[in-house]
């Protein structure tokens, strides 16, 4: 079975299966421990929730892609793609180990600890080097490689990190006893504006 055989199931379980996979570019491979599944058009908190769109295109793809994105003006976070092609769905990775190139990886990292190396999408993305230029790159192609090893033995599953679309959803799963999974926060509240006096 080839990767996007492997990956062509809905992010809810896919996700549990990528618990454990190893995750390789740019001289540093990252052993998964903790990842978010996402359902497109049937999930308020994905991206792809209101239809197909030039930032989201990679989504609607075949598996086994990388759909990655900016957020905040400063981050760049990374989801593998899953399902059907024509059906959004991906999986975000939050964090995982480092199990090769820690020296690179700490460069890229200066000051963190080995724990907060890639604990959390952001520190992940940096320690792989994954920039939004590798938005839809192959995971079985040229740079990118993604390992799917033998499924863990167990795992736990809880809300998603701050999300206000479908925060209810037990879509984070991660690997219990992990250091490197990353601290659950929920969404902030949108404070009310002031009504304005006429």
């Amino acid at each position: 079975m080839n990767l996007e055989e492997a990956l062509a199931a809905p992010a809810e379980l896919v996700a549990p299966r990528l618990l454990g996979a190893s995750l390789t570019h740019a001289g540093v491979t990252v052993r998964l421990t903790e990842v978010e599944a996402y359902a497109g058009a049937a999930d308020p908190g994905s991206h792809a929730y209101r239809g197909r769109t030039k930032r989201n295109d990679v989504m609607f793809g075949p598996a086994g892609h990388l759909y990655v994105y900016f957020t905040y003006g400063m981050h760049t976070c990374a989801n593998i793609v899953c399902g059907e092609e024509g059906t959004a769905s991906a999986c975000l990775v939050r964090a995982g180990e480092i199990i090769d190139g820690k020296e690179i990886a700490r460069e890229r990292r200066l000051g963190a600890r080995d724990r907060e190396l890639a604990r959390g999408p952001a520190r992940l993305c940096q320690a792989l080097a994954i920039r939004l230029e590798d938005n839809g790159a192959a995971l079985d192609g040229e740079g990118f490689e993604l390992h799917l090893d033998e499924p863990v033995a167990s795992y736990e599953t809880g809300p998603r990190v701050g999300l206000r679309g479908a925060p209810e959803r037990p879509w984070r799963f991660w690997i219990p006893g992990e250091a490197t999974v990353s601290v659950y926060r929920p969404a902030k509240r949108l404070e009310k504006r002031p009504e304005r006096l006429l």
